[in-house]
């Protein structure tokens, strides 16, 4: 006589129960290829994916644990242990990547940067390593920022050399604001436009405005002369100097009848040493030894 077993599942309980099997199984199979499929898009290793999520909620416990010690009125005691538990970590100045930097000495910009090797992340002090690099005269701007985990990332942005400024004992490279970059010899300035003169540094920008009223002789400018604080004298590349008249207007102006009379006449390159503008439309010119050739022809008559 047959024995039926009670409490075994049914037909229907057993059905369902492998359904729900296979449909788990399914799910798992989907989910699998789903997540293979982005980890291949995705232009990063395991080994990378693993470092950028512990970064991540390291990141984010230490900034928690940094709030809530705030809160609790002991932000100098937190920082000092999250700053020990993120070198721990690895979260420490190891490396430094500098860019920008065309042509002063790289050298000088780590030497500020490298101060902060080995310091936990949390304790660098973004804002004073930037105000240090701004201290390095080829220096227009700087950024720096973390890179976790261990890297400190410099963008330098490097002011332009534009002129040669002319000192009683040095040539100095100097860019459009007259911001003095570094001494430079005779022999490299040789092509630069060379201002000089007590205070033309300070006049730098209110040169340049000038010279761009007058643009085809601009690039037959060689040097310019501050004189007495009011007004400028400009050589040529001919060594003629044109003596111009005080007030930016006036010279403007001044500059740009010279420009159109040597344009027809070709003053430039003849024989007049110095061409003076200083009075209001009038050119006076000056040959070197003609005064003596007039006195010659006086005497023989």
């Amino acid at each position: 006589m047959a024995k039926i077993k009670r409490g075994g599942k049914g037909v229907r309980r057993s059905a369902a129960s492998t359904n729900r099997a296979n449909n788990v199984r399914k799910a798992k199979s989907t989910t699998s290829t789903a997540l293979d499929h982005v980890m291949g898009v995705l232009p990063f290793t395991e080994e990378q994916l693993h470092r950028i999520f512990l970064a991540i909620i390291i990141g984010g416990a230490l900034a928690m644990a940094l709030f809530v010690a705030s809160l609790a009125g002991v932000p100098a005691m937190a920082q000092q242990q999250i700053a020990g538990l993120a070198s721990n970590a690895g979260f420490e100045v190891r490396r430094v990547k500098v860019s920008g930097v065309e042509r002063m000495n790289e050298l000088k910009v780590y030497e500020r940067v490298l101060g902060q090797r080995d310091m936990p992340m949390p304790l660098v002090d973004l804002a004073k390593v930037r105000g240090e690099l701004l201290e390095l005269s080829w220096v227009k701007d700087a950024r720096v920022s973390r890179q976790l985990p261990d890297t400190l990332v410099v963008n330098i942005v490097e002011r332009q050399p534009h002129a040669v400024l002319g000192k009683p004992d040095k040539l100095v490279l100097i860019d459009p604001t007259g911001a003095e970059l570094e001494p430079i010899s005779k022999a490299n300035a040789k092509g630069m436009l060379v201002i000089s003169g007590p205070g033309a540094k300070l006049q730098v920008a209110e040169l340049n405005d000038l010279l761009d009223a007058a643009p085809a002789l601009k690039p037959k400018v060689k040097g310019a002369e501050w004189i007495g604080n009011r007004r400028w004298n400009l050589t040529f590349s001919t060594d003629q100097v044109l003596a111009l008249p005080q007030g930016e207007t006036q010279s403007a102006s001044a500059l740009v009848s010279f420009a159109r009379l040597d344009g027809v006449n070709r003053l430039l390159g003849g024989k007049v040493a110095t061409f003076d503008m200083r009075a209001p439309e009038r050119i006076y010119m000056r040959i070197p030894g003609r005064a003596q050739e007039m006195l010659d022809m006086k005497g023989g008559s």
